[in-house]
């Protein structure tokens, strides 16, 4: 046990980072604005256990991003959303359940994130988990409409998952995750986010494909055989 994740037998959850190694970098981002949102709470939770397996993380704070299209790509908002794209090498997204799907400030902050930025695309290859909350009995909607955005964005979505029905009784006075299947299931993921991402790090061809090897050499000869006319 330790102060910073009590409920945590640190003895079966060794880090697995390496000394030598960068830490694998994950941003996490939450789906509510509300003063005690339980999105936010359950990825500061998750970070929590990122940071103890040798993670360097980020939480992205959606409050202040404009609606998609309602600002310039400028805005400082929009503009720290889309450096922490492409600074990630895994991301952790979890949105509270509202009418039977994701929020619409979580969706928000996906719709601000193009495919491709100039010839560079922010999310291919990276991983991530999904995860939801709910207000009431447990839901797997949001998680299942989180996947084909994550499969959309061209990410490695990892099997695992985490739902957690009537959050507000999931976390205690203090905002931690109290201790329980639930909790378990959270470190199942974030353990096994970890591993994933250290996969395809050593393992890049993983995510390599074959028509943007083509497109990128169609591209490279037409730059080089170009002429001024």
């Amino acid at each position: 046990m330790s102060d910073d994740l009590p409920n945590l037998d640190l003895d079966l959850l060794p880090t697995q980072g390496s000394d030598s190694a960068p830490a694998p970098r994950i941003l996490l981002l939450y789906g509510s604005t509300r003063p005690r949102s339980f999105s936010r709470l359950l990825v500061q939770e998750a970070a929590h256990l990122l940071r103890h397996l040798g993670a360097e993380t980020r939480i992205f704070d959606p409050s202040g991003l404009p609606l998609p299209d309602d600002a310039p790509v400028e805005h400082p908002k929009v503009q720290e959303l889309r450096d922490l794209m492409q600074w990630s090498e895994g991301q952790v997204w979890c949105s509270p359940e509202r009418h039977g799907a994701m929020s619409a400030v979580f969706k928000a902050q996906i719709d601000w994130v193009p495919l491709a930025l100039g010839a560079l695309r922010p999310t291919q290859g990276k991983t991530l988990a999904v995860m939801q909350v709910c207000g009431g009995s447990q839901s797997f909607n949001v998680v299942n409409q989180l996947r084909v955005l994550g499969r959309w964005m061209r990410m490695f979505t990892i099997p695992n998952q985490s739902s957690v029905p009537k959050a507000f009784l999931e976390f205690g006075d203090d905002d931690r995750m109290k201790p329980s299947p639930y909790y378990d299931r959270l470190v199942d993921v974030m353990e096994e986010l970890m591993r994933f991402t250290l996969l395809l790090r050593e393992h890049p061809e993983l995510v390599d494909r074959y028509s943007e090897r083509k497109e990128s050499a169609e591209a490279l000869m037409q730059r080089v055989n170009q002429r001024e006319i």
